[in-house]
């Protein structure tokens, strides 16, 4: 059975078919038992599954018109040409952190697709977790990760996940195969991460 994820309005995430949500930092398997409810407004008492506290905290899942513009920016290099999508983007650190001198932080443009070869940027930005960076090589676009169906979510970050289908949200340009979905309730580009728990200093063992 497919995982389906459906943001409920002003609720949680209702997930069919996954029989455990991962832990990463740790491994830990919470179980899920096929269907279960997940926390979106970061107040639950039982992360990472929901308890009904959105409807006391005020949780909100409209989009905020502050949020980044939905597009795809390209940038073309002689052996490898990016795609990146701020909108999309986590900013889980992960092309930044292995590959400073082609994601360079504070300079514009912020992407040099020739600071590294073809190969090592390929490998960096299929790491990605949010899909916001995908890349051209040899004519050929690479998008997908091909990984099995999963969620998990990352230390007081947001769920990550792979292959499940998300149902009643319209794909933002580019959207692939995997996903970063936002568990603090502050992202303004719901239900897509955009980094704003680490702003927040989101605490998932905190309470409402």
């Amino acid at each position: 059975m497919a995982i389906t994820i459906q943001p409920a309005q002003n609720g949680p995430y209702l997930v069919k078919g996954a029989t455990t949500v991962v832990r990463n930092a740790d491994g830990k398997a919470f179980e899920a038992k096929g269907s279960c409810a997940l926390c979106r407004c970061g107040g639950s008492r039982n992360k990472p599954f929901c308890d009904g506290t959105h409807a006391s905290n005020g949780f909100k899942s409209a989009r905020s018109d502050e949020r980044l513009p939905n597009k795809i920016d390209n940038y073309e290099g002689t052996g490898i040409t990016i795609h990146d999508n701020r909108g999309l983007c986590a900013h889980a650190g992960v092309c930044t952190d292995n590959l400073p001198e082609v994601f360079r932080i504070r300079q514009e443009p912020w992407i040099d697709p020739d600071g590294a070869e073809a190969a090592r940027v390929a490998q960096v930005v299929a790491r990605c977790p949010s899909g916001a960076l995908s890349y051209t090589l040899n004519q050929r676009l690479y998008r997908d990760t091909g990984d099995a169906e999963s969620i998990s979510f990352a230390p007081n970050g947001p769920y990550v996940v792979c292959g499940a289908q998300l149902e009643g949200v319209d794909p933002p340009q580019g959207f692939s195969d995997h996903c970063t979905l936002c568990r603090c309730g502050g992202s303004k580009n719901k239900p897509f991460c955009d980094g704003t728990h680490w702003n927040l200093k989101f605490d998932e063992h905190a309470e409402a």
